[in-house]
């Protein structure tokens, strides 16, 4: 199986954005909407300090009556970021978000986030493992 830090590396785009706590929920969005992307890593001093997704504005923005242009990432991130080392196996990542329920998680070393891996990420990275095998195996029956 795939380490995590082969499947940043074969990633198209593998930049980290990110936004600070103090940050309006409208500027992350902002962000988000230009990048395509569905979540953002919350980074105070360098630090992890949270993630913020859309399911973040659904759940605790627009549900509660917050104001994106007057929120500020603080209110509505997610403080309790799961996040896993290079070396971590994707299984063990398709394990984290089925058991803890989220799509995203960042990648950290050295107490800094080099990557943030997608659910669709994971999924994509043993979809083509399987394919590959399945190649595999159909050349070799092939050429028996």
């Amino acid at each position: 199986m795939k380490s995590v830090k082969k499947l940043l590396t074969d990633k198209p785009q593998s930049y980290v954005w990110s936004v600070s706590s103090d940050n309006t929920v409208i500027d992350a969005l902002h962000l988000m909407s230009d990048k395509n992307i569905g979540a953002v890593v919350v980074i105070d001093n360098n630090q992890l300090v949270g993630i913020f997704s859309e399911r973040d504005y659904a759940r605790k923005g627009i549900i509660k009556g917050r104001k994106a242009k007057s929120t500020p990432i603080a209110e509505v991130m997610t403080s309790r970021v799961f996040t896993v080392s290079p070396d971590t196996d994707i299984k063990e990542c398709m394990k984290l978000f089925s058991e803890k329920k989220f799509r995203h998680l960042p990648v950290v070393e050295d107490d800094q986030v080099i990557g943030i891996l997608s659910i669709g990420d994971i999924v994509n990275s043993i979809m083509k493992e399987q394919v590959d095998h399945i190649q595999f195996l159909e050349s070799y029956i092939t050429n028996a």
